[in-house]
Formats: structure tokens, C-alpha cells, sequence
């Protein structure tokens, strides 16, 4: 390290200096660690003026973006906070990024689109040092970048997390994805279980997506009746897909139907989930409903950052 405190960084108005505040307070234990405000002023015409509030001069420094916020300004405020980091003589710069946004735009599906996702990887690499996100959406992705990225996977925690409070929930468990891209990620889950001697069905949707946010035909392939059913996804945006899975699995005889998705984004609300029995969501993204239960990513996003600082294997944390 060029400093021997961490330095976090943030804007006091937005959810990310909650977040910043726990993983100070974790690091803490183990070392130096202050936060520092990012400070965004607004103009008249809605330009906006990045300023670092304290000196940062040679310090390794962690930038921790809100991702609720829309994209655009997500964007914005990413590129510019980096850039003033950057005029502040900053040492190395670490993006955290709790939920990359863009990542759904990461290759050209069809005529004359952007990938949206290789403009804001070329962005961020001007600036940062390095990247951390969660449950990174398209594993290509992180190839974008010109500077290391770190993708967290959250199904450990997902996983001790229910061992704790709802172990019999495990038994007799199939863990579902809602199409074949997500395959990889119940497969992981279940190797996980797999080292605490719990051995779940794996169960793979198939689907007919006339548009985009519409989903008209839907099949499921595995074993699913008289067993419980966990659906897993990375990011949950209106939760058509999950809400049509959970319904063809709720007819095809499972007893209890849970949900987990790193990122819920909930654009058409939680009405939609009638067939589900419980929904579990992280906390990179900011919920305000009484109907998700949050499983908090920040212990193991202040692990990494904490590894990052001092040298250590990240790949030790999935171990």
C-alpha cells in the first residue's frame, strides 16, 4: 500500500455511503479504514461538479458508486468522481461497483445497437487502477476491461445464509434457472451445497421471448414436483421470466418456491410473484419493500477490499 488506511469513498446522499459506513466498520477490525464524501453539486442546467471533500494525496483509494441511481447519472458520476480522483493525485484507485450497470449490452444482438457494455468498460479503464463488482451479468465481460477486474460471487454467502435460517428448506432441493444462460450459475450453487453433503436437482427453464420484457411460452426441464424449488438469477429487472417460472413450477407439484437475485431491480413491482413463497435479494441495490429479504454482500465485498489492499488471494474467499 502507498498508505497504511484505506481511504472509501462516496456521496453522503445516496445509498452507497450507507454501504460504505458498514464496510468501514468491518475493515476496521483488521485495519485503518476512513470515509471520505464525494461531494456533487448541480447546476442550473443539470450539469453536475465532482469534488473530492478531503485530501487523498498517495492514498489507496476505493471508490464505492451507488447503483441504484439511474444509469446515466451512474455513468456520469462513475467517470467523473475517477477523473477527480485521478486530479487529486490519488495512489490506486479501485472502482467498486456493487451492480455493473450496462452489462445486459454486451454484444451486438442485433443491427446497428451499441454494446453499451464495452463503451463504459473503455471509460472506467482510463481512470481506475482496478474493478469490483458482484455477480458480474456476462462473464466476457470482464475481457472489456483494460484493467483487472474482480467479480464476487454471492452464492457462498446465499448459501451459509440458508444453512442458518432455513435448513430445512435444503432438503429435498432442486435449484432452477430461468434459461440455459443461467445454468452456470445453479450448477455453482449446488456445488457449493455439495461440500456441506447437500446433493440438490438441478432444473432448467426454456423459454419463448417474443420481446424484449415478454416472456409467452415457458417449460421447465428437471425434477421439480414434490420438491423445493430454488430459482436463481443475477439480476431481477421487471421479473416476468422468474414469475412465469415460478408459476409452471408451482403446477408442476413443488412444495415451497424461494427466489434469490443478486440485483433486484423490481421495474414492475412484487404483484407479479403470486406463485412464490419467499424472495431474497443482495443489497447492491438499494430496496425500500418489506417483501424481499436482504442478504447483505457488504462483509464480503469489505473482505476483498480488504485483500486488494494488502496483497492477499481474492480467490481464497471462495474457497
Amino acid at each position: 500500500m502507498t498508505n497504511n488506511d484505506i481511504v472509501l469513498l462516496a456521496d453522503p446522499e445516496s445509498n452507497a455511503w450507507k454501504m460504505a459506513e458498514e464496510i468501514c466498520r468491518i475493515i476496521k477490525e483488521k485495519m485503518g479504514c476512513r470515509i471520505v464524501a464525494v461531494k456533487i453539486k448541480k447546476f442550473r442546467n443539470n450539469e453536475k461538479k465532482i469534488k473530492i471533500s478531503e485530501n487523498i494525496r498517495k492514498h489507496d483509494c476505493f471508490l464505492i458508486q451507488d447503483s441504484s441511481k439511474l444509469p446515466e447519472s451512474w455513468f456520469l458520476e462513475t467517470l467523473a468522481s475517477l477523473e477527480a480522483l485521478k486530479n487529486s493525485s490519488a495512489g490506486e484507485v479501485t472502482a467498486v461497483l456493487p451492480l455493473l450497470l450496462y452489462s445486459r449490452q454486451d454484444r451486438k444482438d442485433e443491427s446497428r445497437v451499441a454494446v453499451t457494455a464495452k463503451l463504459v468498460a473503455d471509460c472506467i479503464s482510463m481512470y481506475a487502477n482496478r474493478v469490483l463488482t458482484v455477480d458480474l451479468h456476462a462473464a466476457q465481460i470482464q475481457g472489456f476491461f483494460d484493467v483487472p477486474l474482480d467479480n464476487l460471487y454471492s452464492f457462498p454467502v446465499v448459501v451459509n445464509y440458508l444453512k442458518e435460517k432455513y435448513p430445512d428448506f435444503l432438503e429435498n432441493l432442486t435449484i432452477a434457472a430461468t434459461d440455459a444462460g443461467g445454468a452456470k450459475l445453479a450448477y455453482s450453487f449446488a456445488k457449493r451445497l455439495e461440500k456441506y453433503g447437500i446433493k440438490p436437482e438441478i432444473a432448467i427453464g426454456s423459454k419463448h421471448r417474443p420481446k424484449e420484457g415478454e416472456v409467452s411460452e415457458f417449460k421447465m426441464i428437471g425434477e421439480i414436483k414434490d420438491r423445493n424449488v430454488f430459482i436463481v438469477d443475477d439480476i431481477i429487472d421487471s421479473g416476468n421470466t422468474i414469475a412465469r417460472c415460478a408459476e409452471v413450477i408451482r403446477k408442476g407439484g413443488a412444495k415451497k418456491i424461494y427466489v434469490y437475485g443478486t440485483h433486484g431491480l423490481f421495474t414492475e413491482g412484487f404483484d407479479i410473484f403470486k406463485d412464490v413463497d419467499k424472495i431474497f435479494v443482495s443489497d447492491t441495490v438499494n430496496q425500500a419493500s418489506d417483501k424481499v429479504e436482504i442478504i447483505s454482500m457488504n462483509p464480503l465485498i469489505a473482505e476483498a477490499i480488504l485483500r486488494i489492499a494488502t496483497g492477499d488471494s481474492l480467490s481464497q474467499l471462495f474457497d
